[in-house]
């Protein structure tokens, strides 16, 4: 029977101890001593979050299926478990054997989120593992990243043995076999580095070095080691349909931020939102099939016994057989009482057709996600919505019997007039207006209700938008407040609530999102001098990043707001996602001059994507 790392008088001591003692529903138990390679998968946030990942979950089920193989589970500790942790000297370790993950041979790092960089290196800490990656020895684990953050992994390239690009169903397997011949041949650390280098998707960070010129842009990216390629090429799993997942998904004993189980139906998108990362790097658009789909769905919930089922994907109203699939998770859950949640939907007669059906319209609010509030911005974007089409779905949610929508948009968007952050409002008025004008009074339930969420612009690598400045910190709060102010004007103002984010977090964000390697010493400065859990508002301290910023020299404006010149050496250029520079360049090009571009399957644009030879790409 294996120990607790933690004795009963902590974890009587601490918030939730269940984040720490394991032993879930469908946890994959194996003997340390029966397998040839030990793998920690970290999410570096609190577990309610990571447990709610489905890429840990896929990666999980994929590599414990492999004999010899025991991949294991770590997350970060909250800050009551960090302290006592750091008191007591006690090594963080994973949650199945409850042992010191630096025992591990390797520890494999999910990056989503750029404010989550602090608590990467709490983790390293509290593992004893040396926080860089040139001071490790060759009893250390070979540490990775992945995830959507790693294309652009210059700005933690110090803490990271190697990072993949790609997805990780595809290149794993490989990797781990040259991890075992090397250690059965005796090899050293640098030998194995030097052979997954070799890999398509595999980038050594410290096989390169950067130079820089007196402007402050990169000079040169240039290889130090013989084995690091030219080109990091991103992987993607062509075959969709048979790429493992987890049929028996673990289930937390605690309640988790996502607690259902989650149907990935399809992976990539069509459209060409032009400011959206996830949009680019996931093409082609994948999908599973009908059949398929069915049968996980009754395998999952059969294993788990959640009472929700979750359709994930980037643009679920875009699955060729979602009438198909609808109709059969209806019949499978009515009986049952699994409630269906559906993100990710247009609002067309569809959507709201199959939303009546799930929801219990008179509590429920319908999401939308319209991202600009003139048709001229909605243009530079790219998001393939006119304003029919979206009063055209709220008139046919009204008469549906809802009454309370919520809308997403983005302020500090290229080439933002004052017009169009004025027009954020205009739209929720002419929707409030409708709402009134639609439903008769004796028919209401109660007043309308329309909730208007501004998030701050973040150009993002490997998307047209790349080479956009960004904001300042100042610029984005005053066009929050004239959104504000302009909906103190408005006649339906009492029907409409506005919501915006912190500015000085997505200023960071965009300078953690595009930098380069000089960032490394300034995430190092914070977290040596307290900094974690800063995609928490509750912990994030910006004075210490303020601090930071100026005891490292960092040109804020030189990362954040200025604009990229076009033949300017990016810090990710060497990352070869498949689509191309040529074609980026172009959408920017069409983003200034308001030009639409159709999605994939309207009309191919000529990404790029066609060459991982599968997906939408040649549906037809």
């Amino acid at each position: 029977m294996r120990k607790l790392a933690l004795s009963d008088e902590i974890l009587l001591k601490i918030e939730k101890p269940a984040r720490y003692i394991g032993n879930e529903v469908n946890m994959v138990v194996k003997n340390p001593e029966d397998v040839d390679v030990r793998f920690a998968m970290c999410f570096p946030d609190v577990y309610e979050i990571g447990m709610s990942h489905l890429g840990i979950q896929i990666i999980y089920d994929m590599l414990n299926k492999r004999e010899d193989v025991f991949c294991e589970r770590v997350y970060s500790p909250w800050v009551d478990l960090d302290q006592i942790m750091r008191e007591q000297k006690i090594p963080l370790f994973a949650i199945e054997s409850q042992e010191p993950i630096s025992k591990f041979d390797f520890l494999g790092i999910t990056l989503q989120y750029e404010m989550c960089y602090t608590n990467i290196l709490q983790v390293l800490d509290l593992g004893n593992i040396p926080l860089k990656a040139i001071d490790r020895g060759e009893d250390d684990p070979i540490v990775i990243g992945g995830g959507p953050c790693t294309y652009n992994p210059e700005p933690i390239a110090d803490f990271f043995d190697l990072f993949y690009i790609g997805e990780g169903e595809t290149a794993y397997d490989e990797l781990i076999d040259l991890y075992k011949e090397n250690k059965k041949r005796g090899g050293s650390r640098k030998d194995f580095l030097e052979m997954a280098a070799k890999i398509e998707c595999i980038y050594v960070p410290q096989f390169y070095d950067v130079t820089y010129q007196e402007d402050g842009t990169i000079k040169e990216m240039r290889k130090t080691n013989d084995a690091a390629r030219d080109s990091v090429k991103k992987q993607i799993v062509i075959d969709f349909e048979k790429v493992s997942y987890p049929e028996k998904p673990l289930v937390p004993f605690i309640k988790v931020t996502q607690d259902r189980c989650v149907l990935e139906i399809q992976r990539g998108c069509i459209r060409e939102c032009r400011f959206c990362q996830a949009g680019s790097v996931y093409k082609p658009l994948r999908e599973k099939s009908l059949e398929r789909l069915k049968y996980l769905a009754k395998t999952m919930l059969a294993s788990t016994g959640h009472e929700e089922i979750s359709l994930s994907s980037l643009s679920t109203s875009d699955y060729t057989e979602l009438n198909e699939l609808m109709d059969f998770l209806l019949e499978e859950c009515k009986n049952k009482k699994i409630n269906i949640s559906l993100p990710s939907l247009r609002i067309d007669a569809f959507s709201l057709d199959v939303m009546s059906k799930v929801q219990d319209v008179k509590k429920s609010s319908i999401t939308f996600a319209p991202e600009a509030g003139t048709q001229r911005m909605r243009n530079v974007i790219n998001k393939g919505l006119t304003e029919e089409d979206i009063l055209s779905g709220c008139e046919q949610a009204f008469k549906g019997g809802w009454n309370k929508v919520k809308f997403y948009f983005m302020l500090g968007q290229p080439n933002e007039t004052e017009e169009d952050v004025d027009g954020i409002m205009d739209l929720c008025e002419k929707i409030a207006e409708l709402y009134y004008e639609t439903v008769p009074k004796e028919k209401r339930n109660g007043k309308c209700q329309i909730t208007a969420s501004t998030s701050f612009f973040v150009p993002k690598p490997f998307t047209p938008f790349q080479w956009a400045p960004m904001c300042t910190a100042k610029t984005f709060l005053e066009k929050a407040k004239r959104v504000n102010d302009k909906r103190k004007t408005l006649l339906n103002q009492k029907s409409i609530k506005y919501n915006w984010h912190e500015s000085d977090i997505s200023v960071l964000e965009g300078l953690l999102a595009r930098g380069d390697r000089r960032l490394c010493d300034l995430i190092l400065y914070i977290y040596e001098h307290g900094g974690i859990y800063d995609a928490w508002s509750e912990f994030h301290n910006q004075e210490l990043w303020e601090e930071a910023i100026r005891v490292n020299n960092v040109d804020v404006d030189f990362y954040v707001t200025r604009a990229r010149g076009e033949d300017e050496i990016l810090p990710w250029d060497f990352i070869d996602i498949g689509v191309t520079k040529k074609f980026l360049l172009r959408e920017w090009h069409n983003a200034m001059e308001e030009k639409v571009t159709p999605n994939c399957r309207m009309k191919c644009s000529g990404c790029g994507a066609a060459r991982f030879g599968g997906g939408i790409c040649y549906e037809n």
